[in-house]
């Protein structure tokens, strides 16, 4: 069968149109769904957002349709505590009994049981990953699911899934810059999750509640939070028991809840097996950066102006610590203003700031 070809742009705008929907979750990742099944067909989407700054294990942001919640908390245990071979081939191929790791590459098939079981187990025949990946980083991935007695994914369906890594990626890019540089809503205090050494939550602060009640108002379903906090946790884990490891850190963007805001994981014992706690909050300047960055497509030189612009030196200032000309450093600023939507100095300064 043949590669069904559309227009890149057209399909970027519709699927930002179908995300930024004002509606329950349900509805905006089946208007998600509905755009790319006339391409691959399928009977559940997940779409998740991330950004290089946080790997590509930790979704920020995400959407779906008729995913099993049972299903999504297996995939997760699998992808951190089993031998879950999706890792980072793209597209990805799965079969149930087995793996196709790198379809549409000369990589050979990986058989995975486990994977097929979990599958089953949840009525489900096949399902297909595809990594949202280019020469910056991994921003997200794409996963699709045919219910038991459909036919299984095939390679044809892994080249046209291929082809909407551009329009997927533009829309997310879009979804996430989309939103205030400033902050929306009154700053809330910080909460904490706790999750248990059975990779489930065992204690939410009344803070915390909060953020969760906020994330709720702009269509994220009621479970995937959980899905998000246990993944976290088990990334965290992995980081304390890794020499040199450090806390993950989220930090996800203002169309998640109305302004930036992070998600650090913390193990709370010296061997990594009891308790993680997880703290959200509103992002910091410094905490925030490096996903604004990315999401932005702001360069290195003009991080290094963005910084120095944040301890208010004048454009001379950061001109001679940075031995950059004048002329540079307002190219630079400019550059920053037109790619974050800045009206000028003022109301970045302020972003800087908050």
């Amino acid at each position: 069968m043949s590669l069904r070809f559309f227009d890149d742009r057209r399909l970027a705008c519709d699927l930002y149109a179908a995300a930024s929907q004002n509606t329950g979750s349900e509805q905006v990742g089946a208007g998600i769904s509905r755009m790319l099944a006339p391409i691959v067909a399928h009977d559940a989407l997940s779409l998740v957002g991330t950004d290089p700054s946080s790997g590509p294990g930790l979704g920020t942001f995400s959407f779906w349709h008729q995913y099993d919640p049972g299903l999504v908390r297996e995939l997760v245990l699998h992808r951190h505590l089993g031998d879950d071979p999706l890792r980072p081939a793209i597209p990805t191929l799965l079969r149930t009994p087995a793996v196709v790791v790198g379809t549409g590459t000369d990589e050979q098939p990986v058989r995975d049981p486990h994977m097929g079981k979990i599958l089953t187990s949840h009525g489900a025949s096949s399902e297909l990953r595809l990594l949202l990946k280019d020469r910056r980083g991994v921003w997200g991935a794409l996963g699709l699911l045919r219910s038991e007695g459909a036919a299984p994914f095939s390679q044809d369906d892994a080249q046209r899934a291929a082809r909407l890594v551009p329009a997927l990626l533009a829309a997310l890019h879009r979804y996430a810059t989309t939103g205030p540089l400033c902050p929306e809503v009154p700053p809330q205090a910080a909460g904490v999750i706790t999750v248990g050494p059975d990779h489930r939550i065992k204690a939410v602060s009344p803070q915390a509640r909060l953020w969760l009640d906020q994330w709720s108002a702009h269509a994220i379903p009621s479970w995937a939070p959980e899905a998000f906090f246990v993944s976290l946790s088990l990334v965290a884990r992995a980081e304390a028991r890794r020499t040199g490891g450090s806390m993950p850190l989220v930090c996800a963007p203002p169309a998640v809840c109305g302004r930036w805001t992070t998600c650090q994981g913390q193990v709370l014992d010296a061997d990594a097996t009891g308790d993680v706690a997880l703290v959200v909050q509103g992002a910091t300047w410094d905490s925030v950066l490096p996903s604004l960055c990315e999401w932005y497509r702001i360069t290195p030189r003009e991080r290094d102006v963005v910084a120095q612009l944040r301890t208010g030196a004048s454009v001379k200032q950061i001109a001679r610590r940075l031995d950059l000309s004048a002329y540079t450093v307002n190219d630079h600023l400019k550059a920053v203003f037109r790619k974050t939507g800045a009206d000028g100095r003022d109301e970045l300064s302020a972003a800087l700031t908050r």
